[in-house]
């Protein structure tokens, strides 16, 4: 049994249709990364799986309960980190923590908590004091203090340095070993790619691809060979080498339409040394989450490049 299932939700925030149609389901286990641009219908979705929101259309169950109607009896079981807020100016840290666990049958030790999320040293500074990325942990701490069954976090890593980052992504691990289902919204691709189990990409509020990063990766089309070598290059010399198109898609970063084949990327580097140009980096034949991201939301029409049926995905 799927822990969220999300099924063609439509919602309206007043005549606009924020959400058209999404559709996903989370296990026990699993991490699912929604990602969009801004204005894509993610905090929307999110707000609504929380309870925030009712829907127009479509339905929401977490746990087998709807969050609208059994917000009550399903709020123990859920833990939710906004984008920002909901903390009182004044408040500390370690006050916070104690108050909310104090809602909970059976919470997380607050002191331990703070220091699992590096606050320790923090416990008794107030909120407005914090600085973006310490308000960031905290609010963290406070989604996981109940030990929730759900997590729903919406950009945990914004503001927050690398350390943090690699906090954050050692938190959802620890929750994916213990069971909880969780959902993320994030602008961080890399972070999708590395620590999700499930990835639903929306745009106009609307799925225009999901499956696991592997799956979406393989469907971002023909193999290609990627490298990094100073802007300007002669791409026309190098294309008659190569006997292919070349085009230089930002500033130093080009992209060859070849198979990367072990003669193909020797002649491409063999080149670049007989013109003296250094190479900055290669990327063969792999797309990146983010090459997915990039062209599925600049797609205007509404045909998706790949998806899974995320409902009859066994947790991994």
């Amino acid at each position: 049994m799927a822990a969220v299932e999300v099924d063609r939700l439509v919602v309206r925030r007043g005549d606009h249709l924020a959400v058209d149609g999404v559709s996903f389901a989370v296990a026990p286990g699993q991490v699912l990364a929604l990602l969009g641009p801004n204005g894509a219908g993610k905090t929307t979705t999110v707000e609504t799986v929380v309870g925030l929101l009712r829907p127009a259309g479509g339905s929401v169950r977490v746990l087998g309960l709807d969050p609208s109607t059994d917000h009550q009896r399903l709020m123990p079981h859920l833990g939710a980190m906004p984008q920002e807020g909901g903390v009182y100016p004044g408040a500390r840290p370690i006050e916070m923590l104690r108050l909310v666990a104090s809602f909970h049958a059976r919470p997380d030790d607050p002191t331990t908590l703070l220091e699992r999320v590096g606050l320790s040293h923090r416990a008794r500074a107030t909120w407005r004091t914090l600085s973006g990325g310490e308000q960031q942990r905290l609010s963290l701490a406070l989604a996981l203090v109940g030990r929730p069954e759900v997590v729903l976090l919406d950009e945990p890593t914004a503001g927050i340095d690398p350390s943090g980052r690699q906090l954050v992504r050692q938190l959802v691990a620890d929750l994916k070993t213990a069971g909880v289902a969780v959902i993320v919204t994030t602008h961080d691709l890399e972070e999708a790619e590395k620590t999700a189990d499930l990835v639903v990409i929306v745009d106009r509020g609307r799925v225009v691809a999901s499956g696991t990063p592997a799956e979406l990766m393989r469907s971002a089309g023909t193999a290609e060979i990627r490298f990094g070598a100073p802007p300007g290059l002669d791409t026309a010399a190098l294309g008659k080498t190569l006997m292919a198109g070349v085009d230089e898609v930002a500033p130093g970063e080009y992209v060859v339409g070849l198979e990367p084949t072990p003669s193909n990327i020797n002649a491409l580097t063999a080149w670049l040394a007989a013109n003296d140009l250094p190479l900055a980096d290669l990327r063969a034949g792999r797309h990146t989450l983010e090459d997915v991201f990039l062209r599925m939301t600049a797609i205007t029409g509404e045909i998706p490049a790949v998806r899974v049926d995320t409902q009859e995905r066994p947790a991994s």
